[in-house]
């Protein structure tokens, strides 16, 4: 059984039971599929890779704490789709005290949930599934049964997974570290690789194929390759131009390597070289980028830190001449959002956009300080658009950010993609290096 499912039966307690839904098949067109991607939530404490699944966790059931309920062995249809583990697979691979086909779940519900006080299930993930529980428990309410009554608390399992996701166990650091690795070396080749004439979908193609080839699943999210003015879009993914000699070119993608995400952003000169309107954006950016990251301690907060890049950014931008004026007042007028409009990072784990709160409190007020063992972004950036006429000639239309991933640790933290070079005299010696 893992690590994970017996930190969270205890967190749950004995008077409780979960019901953790595995996701769907989704269609894609016609009779055909998405490539199948398992439940965050659901993967984290099982490890079961196939979709229509069902986990329930019964932490006082010593017989069967762990039930799987899952897609039956069907010879007719794993020639058609591929291979399923069925319940034999789903104990002998995956730890399940018992496992059932998936039919069976609705029969075996009442026994399952009848003599908790509390059901844990997360609603709006699977609505047949919502659906079949509300049902039962609506029934249950009118009727006087002499056998043990069905929960009567219903709670969210997702905060309880989601601040064990955002600790990482040492194993889950290894893979990230894979999953840094791979992405890392995949920008180290399109920064080797582009020229003018070439189009963001071949650089797309570049990065991807190294993702593949090197044992992640794909992408962790859809990539982005904007030149020229299309890295003032932050989240462009057309990824259908030309690049341009004397563009900038900036590059966000990360792969999947076993579950977990990497988050690399590089800009760089399509040429080889930063023109020095460039260069003055580019140093800005890297230069927070630095602070931030050095920020990334245990005892800072998220707010903290966010407040650090806006403050440096303002600076920076009052020196390049986008923005006049007082700081503070610019701040708090929040100016800078016409050049920085994202926040300075975010969790990394399972999703690029990792579970997590940012805040201790309901009210959203207590930002939370970073511990031992988060994985966190920082990807600080100014975008200037080419059509602002508000801002010097010379920026228009130039793009920069600048993301690493950051372990933090008991005496600091670690880079885990400081392989990509980011300081400009070693992008330029990488990129010229081949010509």
């Amino acid at each position: 059984m893992k690590k994970q499912l017996l930190e969270f039966m205890k967190a749950i307690g004995e008077d409780a039971v979960a019901v953790i839904p595995a996701a769907r098949e989704k269609t894609r067109s016609y009779d055909t599929e998405y490539k199948f991607r398992q439940d965050s939530d659901f993967y984290y404490l099982t490890g079961f890779p196939e979709p229509d699944a069902i986990a329930v966790i019964s932490p006082s059931d010593q017989k069967a704490p762990y039930i799987l309920f899952v897609r039956p062995r069907d010879p007719e249809m794993e020639t058609w789709n591929g291979r399923r583990e069925g319940v034999e697979g789903a104990v002998k691979n995956y730890g399940a005290s018992q496992a059932y086909p998936i039919e069976e779940f609705e029969k075996r519900m009442p026994n399952l949930l009848n003599g908790k006080s509390k059901l844990y299930y997360r609603f709006g993930v699977d609505d047949k599934l919502d659906r079949l529980i509300l049902q039962y428990l609506s029934i249950q309410r009118f009727r006087r049964l002499k056998t043990p009554y069905p929960p009567h608390t219903i709670i969210d399992p997702t905060l309880i997974i989601a601040e064990m996701r955002l600790h990482k166990t040492p194993e889950e650091i290894e893979i990230m570290r894979k999953s840094c690795e791979i992405a890392a070396d995949a920008h180290i080749l399109a920064m080797k690789s582009v020229k003018p004439g070439m189009s963001e979908a071949q650089v797309e193609a570049i990065i991807e194929y190294h993702f593949r080839m090197s044992g992640a699943s794909g992408p962790a999210y859809n990539s982005i390759v904007g030149a020229g003015a299309n890295a003032t879009i932050l989240h462009y993914v057309e990824n259908s131009s030309i690049l341009k000699d004397g563009d900038l070119i900036l590059i966000d993608a990360g792969c999947e390597y076993k579950g977990y995400a990497s988050d690399i952003t590089r800009t760089f000169p399509i040429n080889g070289r930063f023109t020095e309107a460039q260069r003055e954006i580019y140093d800005v950016v890297l230069e927070v980028q630095l602070e931030c990251i050095k920020a990334t301690v245990a005892g800072v907060t998220v707010q903290q830190r966010q407040e650090l890049s806006i403050e440096l950014l303002t600076e920076g931008m009052k020196k390049l001449g986008l923005l006049r004026g007082n700081t503070k007042k610019l701040i708090k007028e929040k100016a800078y959002e016409r050049y920085y409009m994202h926040g300075v990072g975010h969790y990394l784990g399972l999703d690029v956009h990792d579970a997590g709160r940012y805040f201790l409190d309901q009210q959203a007020t207590l930002s939370r300080p970073f511990e031992p063992g988060m994985v966190l972004t920082v990807e600080p950036g100014i975008y200037v658009k080419p059509d602002d006429e508000q801002a010097p000639a010379k920026y228009r239309g130039i793009g920069v950010r600048i993301e690493d991933d950051v372990l933090v640790t008991e005496k600091g933290n670690e880079v885990l993609t400081s392989k990509v070079p980011k300081h400009p005299e070693e992008i330029e010696e990488l990129m010229n290096s081949k010509k």
